[in-house]
């Protein structure tokens, strides 16, 4: 008979199922920069971004609405939404940090309309927010795009098992 596995994760709960689910499910990684109420920076890592819309162009992602840049979302009328490649890596995980600590370094740079920036991504977007969705202690936020730039092109960052990975990579 075959030994049982005891080294990965058990689901004991609706909250474990989802989280451990969820973490085997790749997804791009993207960075949503606003500015704070105060005027400071804020942003966070998000795998949620999707496209809702071409004409007139919208996407949407989503937030807890106990995150730490919620009140810059909740509070402003304008984010920039980068899309991340592999050599963002680093980037991506600045923003991972504590809020402190995320826009500490050369990685960004003020821009349209002061907000933040991110050097070097593969493409960002000026969005409006157009809609705030809160649902429990979550938020679906639709945005449409005003502008917006691609850099050089990249291999897409990939969030899977809580790490950053490239296509390709092995688990």
């Amino acid at each position: 008979m075959d030994a049982v596995d005891n080294s990965e994760p058990q689901i004991t709960d609706d909250v474990s199922a989802f989280k451990l689910a969820f973490r085997r499910l790749a997804a791009g990684v993207s960075v949503i920069t606003a500015l704070g109420p105060d005027g400071r920076p804020a942003g966070f890592t998000a795998t949620s971004l999707a496209s809702l819309a071409a004409d007139p162009p919208m996407a949407t992602f989503n937030m807890a609405r106990k995150a730490s840049a919620w009140p810059a979302i909740e509070q402003t009328d304008h984010v920039i939404v980068h899309l991340l490649g592999i050599r963002n890596r680093a980037a991506a995980e600045q923003l991972s940090l504590d809020a402190s600590q995320r826009f500490e370094g050369e990685h960004w740079a003020p821009g349209p309309l002061g907000l933040p920036l991110l050097r070097d991504v593969p493409a960002w977007m000026l969005c409006r927010i157009i809609g705030r969705y809160p649902v429990e202690q979550s938020a679906a936020i639709v945005v449409r795009i005003e502008d917006g730039a691609l850099g050089e092109p990249d291999v897409p960052l990939l969030y899977h098992e809580r790490q950053y990975w490239k296509p390709g990579d092995r688990v």
